[in-house]
This record gives structure tokens, C-alpha cells and sequence, in this order.
């Protein structure tokens, strides 16, 4: 019997290393957002300085542990072999959760997963034991769990979000006020007096605070409780004066130094609160193994009241957990994705965005337009005045091919960032309540972006589209983390080891299809190139990268029509379903393209119009095309899953001469875009006069076949349709052609070569 919780032991350990993964590639790049956002240092040194940050707070995280042993349950209400089902179905399910959100691309906490997962797999194990005694009732089951702790944590991570929103608006606006954008006229105390400040609560925070989670707390004990008054003066003094010194004799920027700081502090706060995530469970799984081998006792009798005490985590652990998380942040692909996401919600400038608004966020602006008009209505005209005057932002010039070097936000707001979202999860820390650090730091810069302004008329609706998106997401990873936990449990409960087996199987099977599916996804995206927004210049740069994709694009399209031809040909509804999905993406590429239009104009030369015409039609064509794919896909879809009759052979025989005759101009097209060589531009534009005729012969065929054959209402349809549609097709394919004829593409490419 011995053997299984020692295989269960291992199978958590595997469990942990890939969880430290997934989950750091979800949730650890929260930190570096502001110092990347800001630009204020090198990617390379935000790296190493966040590195050094969480193996500092992988030590200071043994405190936290307790809430995996007895923060959500009552140990010693539970028997062995329960509190490792439960530790089993909570691992599972929250591998499970995060690469399946992942891979969906859906915002999540590993901090609620984790929390939801313990109170699903208890409430689910308290409950079987509840049915299994005739003694027991429903309402014995907070005998089981530690409700007071539990409604804590939960009642501390939702109220993270409104306080963590509301501070970091308050300090940001603030610190505005007092800087605005130019922080380099402000007097040397100025800044020396907000780098005391900052520098100051991040030392207190992190260092005094964060170190009660270490073993050599004991040590120092009697020198830090009691003295915080004098701690805190002290350290004002001293930062206040290595700030002035900072700023008046070596000239360094002290809005960098705090973000240097407020980086590694930041990410020590987070290795500190959110280790337990990934590892707690493990290390606690492994103490009540111990505990029960040596009390020689059943493993269903044996109660684990041993998990009431508190026990000392191994620091090399610790460290270990620390070394993946470092090791995973330097080399997860996924990071960037969540960078970015984080950023593009608070930029100071425009962009694209990445979420819809929907009526929810449209509500929200339009409330908060009438708020912010009673504001205006109620405060002098001099007030309004002064605050917009800090609000001005200086004109930065830089060369068109450099725009991409302008950070998102300054270092007055990266500073704010870092400082309220250490202090808020250094405090929830100290407390031993699991803030969720995505919550935290996500909502601290959505307050102080919204302070700041950067949430203007065109982009305040998506933006407040992507908050309620992201919020609505974490509840969703609650809801679905307790259902899941308690579902395995129930499972794990029923079959034992035979029903642990068979999840792990579950689980690695569907990480490996979610890895080999985004693999897939990403060579897709690699192969199915577009126009880019490129640093073009002028015309001659945007003919040459328009010649290139262009080509790429109508490849692509000559595949999806052969595709359609050939799945309609069958009645194969399945591949065209498949196939409608691609040409959905190549529709949305082209949307996003024209959406970018604005900014791509703005990157070209002043005098460069004919190239902005240029790419302007180009794209009005492209999205021609690409409506009539999408046209022929949908119906041909809709015809075949309907169960309609197939076309004819006769039918089947006129598309496919027309497939090959589009696929052999399409052929010359691209020689024409690969080699640069337009000379035999007009003979190919003359081609499609024969295409047209064939596809008008095929319509008559038809025609003749409705007077003559018994032919089916929805088939005429759909053919004709296809037809119609396939012409227009030909035509946008043509207007291209003819459009770098107008452009006399020899003498540019003469130029070019």
C-alpha cells in the first residue's frame, strides 16, 4: 500500500515542475510589464534583475505554505489516504485549468485556481464523508472547512481588485499632479522626496515584511518587531538622501533607480505569494507522508492533524521551485503574449486594439463622460486649466523608422506601477493571504493608466472592453476550478488509483494535443503571410513588400478555391467547414490591416501620397477577394451541411475547368510578383477576358439545364451564386494587376533592382 501514495508523490512532483511552468508563463510576467513598458532599461537587465528578485523571494515563501496544509480545510477533520485524493484532484485539475486557458488564450490567476481547486476537492471530500455517516449532516460541513480563512482569502482577493484599482489611480494622479510629463525641470528635492517615499515602502515592504517568511527570521526577530515608526523614518531619511545624491552629483534618473528596484522588489513579492501556488500542495502532500509512515498507522485511519502545525519548508526546495520559475521566464514563448496584452490596455498612445467594445464598456464610457461633465461643470475654470496643463504632454521627434523606440507609458506611471502593486502583495503576503499577483499588478496599471488619461475618446470603450473581459475571466477560472476539483475528487474517490491513473493519462494527452495544436498554429501563422506594416518609407518600398504579400495572398486564395471545387465536388461538409475557418482568418487579417491604415500612413514620408493611395487600394481590393472566398466558402458550407442535393456532374465538371484555368493565371501572377519582371504585365491582364467567357458559359450550361433537366432549386442557387461570385473574384484579382500597371511598376522596379 505503501508504494501507491510513493508513486502518487512522484506523479505530484511531475505535476509541480510542469505547473511552475505553465502557470510562471501565465502569470510571472506581470512584473516585467511596467519596466518594459517604459523602456527604462534594456530587456536583457529587467531579466536578470527580475531573476535575482524571485530567488530572493522563492526563500522568503515558506510562510505561505501554510495555506496549501490548513488555510481552506481542517486537517485534522480529514485521513491520509483522503487529504492526498485531494491533494491529487487539486494538482490535475490546476494543470489541466491553466494549459487549457492557455491554449484558449483566456486570462486566469493561479492564485484563485489553486485557492477554488482546495475548496472544491474539500467541500467535495467533506461531503462524501458527510453521506457515508448516518451521524453526519448537511450542516456539519463547516466542521470540515476552515470557513473563516476561506472566506478571508476569497473576501481578500476580490476586494484586491477594487483597492488595488482605486490606490493605484489615487497615487498616479497624484504623482502627476506633481511631476506631469516633464520630470526633468522638477528641483532636486522634488524627486529626491518621491524616491525617499518609494524607495522607502519597497524596503519596508519586501525586506522587513517579506522576511518573516524566511528561516532566519529568528535571528533578527527582536531587532525589527515593534520599531516600525523608527524603521520607517530612518529609511525615509536615508533614501531621501541617496536620491538627492543620486540626481544632483551622478545625474542618474531616479524614476530608474525606483523601477530597477521596484522590479526585483516586485518580483520577489510575487515568487514569495505565488510559490505556494505551483509547489505548496506537493511539499504538503510530502509532510503528511512522512507524518504517516512514521506513525505506523492505517492510512485511513491516521487523522492529519499534524497539518495544524506548522512546518518549516525545505529551503533547497524552495530554491529548486525558484530555478524553474527563473528558468521558465527566460525561455517560455508564451511570455510575450501576456507583455503585450498588459501593455496594450495601458499605453499612453494609439495603437491597435487588442478586444471589442461591447455594450457593457460602451455603458461604462458613456457614464462616465456624464460624470466627468458634471466635473468639469462643478470646479473652476482656472482648476480645470491647471490640470490640464500637467497633462501636456512634450513632442517627442523621432525618425519614422524609430516610432517603434516610444515607450508605452513614462517612468513617473512605471514607477507607480511597481511600488503600489509590491506594497498591496507584500501586505496581503505578511498577512498570509494569497493575493492574486495577476490581479494586483493588473489592476494597479489599469488604475493608474485611466488617472493618466491614456484612456482617451477613441480608445476608452475597448480598453474598458478588455478590464471587463479580463475580470470576467477570473471569475470564470474560480467557478470552473471548483466544479473541476470536486468532479476528480468524486472520480478519484470511486476508482483510487485506477481513476488517478486514468486523469494523469487525461491530462497529458490533452496538453500534448494543446501543444501539438499550438505548434500547428503557429506554423500556420508563419506560412499564411500578409501585407505587414513594415517600416516602409515611400512608394517604392510599399510597391516592393505589397508585390511580395500580395502573391502570398493570392496563393493562399487559389488554395481555399480549390479546396471549396473540390469538398463541394464530395459533399464533404466536414473540410469545408475546416476550409471556411481559414478564409475567416484571412478575413480578419485584412480587417485588422485596414483598421491599421491610420497609423501605417502616419509612418510613411510627408511627401509620400501616392504611396498611401497606393496601399489604401490595395487593401480595398484585397478585401474584395477575400469577400468572395468568404461568399463561395459560407454558401458551398451551408448548402452541404444542410443535406441539400450535390451538384451535378456536369456541374462539378465546369467548376473544376474553371478551378484550373483561375490556378493557371494565378501561376503567372506569381511569376510575375517573385521576379519582379512586369513586362508581360498587360498579355496576363488580357487573360481574364478568357476566363470570364468560360465562366458566362457555365451560367448558360445552367440556364439550358433548367429548361431541359429536372434540376433542384437549392442546387441553381448555389451554383449561380458560386459563379457570380467567382467572377467578382476574377475581377478584384484583375483591379490589382491593373492598378501596378497605373503605378508603372517597371520604371520602380528598375529603380529598385
Amino acid at each position: 500500500m505503501e508504494d501507491v501514495y510513493v508513486l502518487m508523490l512522484v506523479a505530484l512532483t511531475v505535476l509541480a515542475v510542469i505547473d511552475l511552468v505553465v502557470g510562471v508563463s501565465n502569470d510571472a510576467v506581470n512584473f516585467l510589464n511596467s519596466a518594459i513598458g517604459s523602456k527604462a532599461i534594456s530587456i536583457k537587465t529587467i531579466m536578470i534583475i527580475a531573476s535575482l528578485g524571485i530567488a530572493f523571494g522563492a526563500v522568503s515563501s515558506s510562510g505561505m505554505m501554510e495555506v496549501a496544509r490548513k488555510g481552506i480545510f481542517v486537517p485534522s477533520e480529514f485521513f491520509f489516504n483522503e487529504i492526498m485524493y485531494i491533494f491529487m484532484a487539486v494538482m490535475i485539475t490546476d494543470i489541466l485549468l491553466l494549459d487549457v486557458f492557455n491554449s484558449l488564450g483566456m486570462p486566469t490567476s493561479t492564485t484563485v485556481s489553486i485557492v477554488f481547486e482546495l475548496l472544491g476537492a474539500a467541500v467535495a471530500m467533506a461531503l462524501i464523508k458527510i453521506s457515508a455517516d448516518n451521524t453526519k449532516v448537511l450542516s456539519d460541513l463547516p466542521t470540515y472547512i476552515n470557513t473563516d480563512k476561506a472566506v478571508q482569502i476569497i473576501v481578500g482577493i476580490l476586494l484586491s481588485v477594487v483597492v488595488a484599482f482605486s490606490i493605484g489611480a489615487i497615487v498616479q494622479f497624484t504623482s502627476r499632479m506633481i511631476f506631469s510629463f516633464k520630470i526633468e525641470s522638477k528641483k532636486v528635492y522634488i524627486g529626491a522626496l518621491f524616491g525617499g517615499f518609494a524607495l522607502t515602502a519597497i524596503t519596508y515592504f519586501i525586506f522587513v515584511k517579506g522576511i518573516k517568511g524566511t528561516p532566519f527570521y529568528g535571528d533578527i526577530k527582536d531587532s525589527i518587531e515593534g520599531k516600525n515608526a523608527i524603521i520607517l523614518s530612518i529609511g525615509f531619511v536615508v533614501w531621501t538622501a541617496i536620491s538627492a545624491l543620486f540626481i544632483k552629483v551622478f545625474k542618474i534618473n531616479i524614476f530608474k533607480v525606483i523601477i530597477v528596484i521596484g522590479t526585483f522588489s516586485l518580483a520577489m513579492a510575487f515568487a514569495g505569494n505565488d510559490l505556494v501556488n505551483f509547489v505548496g500542495v506537493p511539499i504538503a502532500a510530502w509532510n503528511s507522508y512522512q507524518a504517516w509512515v512514521d506513525s505506523g498507522v492505517a492510512a485511513n485511519e491516521f487523522s492529519m492533524g499534524i497539518l495544524d502545525k506548522k512546518v518549516p519548508s525545505s529551503t533547497l526546495l524552495l530554491l529548486l521551485a525558484g530555478g524553474i520559475m527563473i528558468l521558465t521566464l527566460w525561455f517560455s514563448k508564451k511570455a510575450k503574449n501576456v507583455i503585450e496584452t498588459g501593455i496594450s490596455l495601458s499605453r499612453q498612445g494609439e495603437g491597435k486594439e487588442k478586444f471589442d467594445a461591447n455594450p457593457t464598456s460602451r455603458i461604462v464610457v458613456r457614464f462616465s463622460r456624464v460624470v466627468n461633465d458634471v466635473i468639469i461643470y462643478v470646479l473652476p475654470e482656472r482648476t480645470i486649466a491647471w490640470i490640464n496643463n500637467k497633462f501636456e504632454k512634450p513632442v517627442v521627434h523621432l525618425p519614422k523608422n524609430k516610432t517603434f523606440e516610444i515607450p508605452a507609458f513614462d517612468m513617473v506611471r512605471a514607477s507607480v506601477n511597481l511600488v503600489v502593486a509590491g506594497i498591496l502583495i507584500s501586505i496581503g503576503t505578511s498577512l498570509k493571504l494569497p493575493l492574486s499577483t495577476t490581479y494586483v499588478t493588473f489592476m494597479v496599471a489599469m488604475g493608474t493608466s485611466l488617472a493618466d488619461r491614456a484612456w482617451g475618446r477613441d480608445s476608452a470603450v475597448y480598453r474598458v472592453a478588455g478590464v471587463i473581459n479580463v475580470v470576467a475571466g477570473w471569475f470564470l477560472t474560480a467557478f470552473v476550478a471548483f466544479t473541476v476539483s470536486a468532479i476528480f475528487l468524486y472520480i478519484i474517490s470511486i476508482g483510487g488509483v485506477a481513476s488517478i491513473s486514468f486523469l494523469l493519462i487525461l491530462v497529458f494527452t490533452l496538453m500534448g494535443r494543446n501543444t501539438l495544436k499550438y505548434t500547428r498554429k503557429k506554423k500556420e501563422e508563419k506560412e499564411q503571410k500578409i501585407i505587414s506594416k513594415a517600416e516602409l518609407k515611400n512608394v517604392k518600398g510599399v510597391v516592393k513588400e505589397s508585390s511580395d504579400n500580395i502573391n502570398a495572398v493570392l496563393l493562399r486564395v487559389g488554395k481555399l478555391y480549390t479546396n471549396v471545387v473540390n469538398d463541394l465536388a464530395l459533399g464533404d461538409f466536414n473540410k469545408l467547414g475546416k476550409t471556411d475557418k481559414h478564409v475567416d482568418k484571412l478575413n480578419k487579417e485584412i480587417d485588422e490591416l485596414k483598421d491599421n491604415v491610420f497609423f501605417f500612413i502616419k509612418s510613411l514620408d510627408e511627401n509620400s501620397v501616392q504611396a498611401s493611395r497606393f496601399y489604401i487600394l490595395v487593401l480595398g481590393y484585397l478585401q474584395d477577394i477575400a469577400q468572395s472566398i468568404s461568399y463561395i466558402s459560407r454558401v458551398s458550407y451551408k448548402h452541404v451541411n444542410n443535406q441539400h442535393k450535390n451538384l451535378k456532374k456536369g456541374q462539378v465538371k465546369d467548376l473544376k475547368h474553371i478551378n484550373n484555368d483561375l490556378q493557371d493565371l494565378l501561376a503567372k501572377i506569381s511569376i510575375l510578383f517573385e521576379s519582379d519582371d512586369y513586362t508581360t504585365l498587360s498579355s496576363v491582364i488580357e487573360e481574364k477576358q478568357l476566363l470570364f467567357n468560360k465562366v458566362s458559359e457555365s451560367i448558360e450550361k445552367q440556364i439550358k439545364r433548367i429548361r431541359t433537366d429536372e434540376s433542384s432549386q437549392k442546387n441553381t442557387m448555389l451554383y449561380f451564386g458560386v459563379l457570380l461570385e467567382t467572377k467578382d473574384l476574377i475581377s478584384a484579382i484583375m483591379s490589382i494587376l491593373n492598378l501596378y500597371e497605373e503605378f508603372d511598376i517597371s520604371d520602380y522596379t528598375k529603380e529598385l533592382k
